[in-house]
């Protein structure tokens, strides 16, 4: 999955960024990428659901239960990479205002579609009524999860910190050793592997529970001391 991040970013430099041919090459990219993180993600949903409700879960129920959505999964991974590459594009085209605007318009996507990947997991949902479910959701009920997505945004921009420090550390030994800055560089990006997995993983718990208070309007035991009934109230 990290390949799929770096390989479009090489070619980009060989290639010209304005053609077809790249555009084309960023979208399977982000297709393949789309497709391995939500494959998980809904894994991880389907398990941790198990769990807030008193089950054991397992890694390979989780498995099980994201390939017996794969169709549908892969369906969203493109409807995500088609958005993500769509958003690029225009960020690619427009000045300073349609950056801000871009990100904005991304931003309100992520919103609207919080609630799509729990409702095709755990209420059998097509992507289309996923969507519409979970875009409805969102209107009945105001959305502080932003403000718990944001929470975990800082989380995991601070968990960041040390592996970015290392990897620039990296730079200041080749000077002196190449094979001790190969490894504090290597030793940065594990970190950052990790730290991302770490943050993706408290996301789809995060997300898990709110969808599962939004439909039993009872806070998950696992989330008792919370106070998740401000995280979709009523207008």
């Amino acid at each position: 999955m990290t390949a799929s991040f770096i390989v479009p970013i090489v070619v980009s430099d060989l290639w010209d960024r304005s053609s077809v041919t790249t555009y084309v090459l960023f979208g399977l990219m982000y297709l393949a990428s789309a497709f391995v993180t939500i494959f998980f993600n809904a894994a991880l949903i389907s398990q941790a659901d198990v769990a807030l409700r008193g089950g054991d879960p397992s890694v390979a129920g989780g498995i099980g239960a994201a390939a017996r959505k794969w169709p549908r999964i892969l369906v969203w991974a493109a409807v995500s990479a088609t958005v993500s590459q769509v958003l690029r594009i225009l960020q690619d085209r427009a000045g300073f205002l349609g950056t801000i605007l871009t990100g904005l318009a991304g931003a309100a996507w992520q919103v609207v579609s919080y609630l799509v990947l729990p409702k095709m997991v755990l209420a059998d949902r097509g992507v289309v009524d996923a969507v519409k479910d979970s875009a409805e959701s969102m209107k009945r009920t105001w959305g502080e999860n932003v403000v718990g997505n944001a929470g975990l945004g800082i989380f995991g921009f601070l968990l960041a910190i040390p592996g970015v420090l290392l990897i620039i550390g990296s730079f200041q030994l080749l000077a002196t050793s190449v094979a001790a800055a190969l490894l504090v560089a290597l030793a940065g990006i594990a970190w950052l592997i990790v730290s991302t997995v770490i943050v993706a993983a408290l996301s789809g718990i995060y997300q898990t529970a709110l969808y599962r208070f939004s439909v039993d309007g009872v806070v998950p035991v696992a989330f008792a001391d919370a106070d998740l009934t401000h995280a979709f109230r009523q207008r």
